[in-house]
């Protein structure tokens, strides 16, 4: 299993996203996704984080917290176990980076955007729930979602 961060930066009443358009074979290719990535050896989950968030927008943030864990079930790219993290930042300017396009979107019109169906479950909960929760997201061949289950 796959062990990978995931972080909403805000700023604003916005969370930095970043249009993954830029990498070539990127299963999220066109979709719209926080900042993140694969824990390296001996990383624990927040210096792995941290180390993504420098490396892909440059930003200094603040507040850093552990809100979720995702169990996502993948039969086309293997399953993966992710840490989910929100955290703040005063700076609007980020570096270019060379997975994806990053912008600052209005929480409000994220939704909006080409997201995985499990995004949509996880994003409200952002801002709904103070709690650390635990989601397993199911995938189904080709990247639909199968189903899901908030555990206690």
């Amino acid at each position: 299993m796959r062990l990978t961060t995931l972080c909403y930066i805000e700023r604003g009443g916005c969370y930095l996203m970043m249009n993954r358009n830029k990498k070539a074979n990127d299963e999220n290719e066109g979709k719209w996704i926080g900042v993140g990535g694969h824990l390296e050896e001996n990383e624990a989950p927040e210096e792995c984080v941290l180390r993504e968030i420098k490396e892909e927008t440059g930003l200094e943030v603040t507040d850093l917290r552990l809100r979720g864990i995702i169990t996502f079930i993948l039969p086309d790219w293997g399953n993966e176990l992710t840490f989910l993290y929100t955290a703040k930042t005063e700076t609007e300017e980020t570096l270019p980076c060379s997975e994806g396009t990053l912008a600052w979107i209005p929480i409000s019109k994220i939704p909006e955007l080409p997201l995985w169906e499990g995004d949509r479950i996880f994003l409200p909960l952002l801002q709904s729930r103070q709690d650390c929760f635990s989601l397993k997201l199911t995938y189904a061949p080709g990247g639909a979602l199968a189903g899901h289950s908030l555990l206690p």
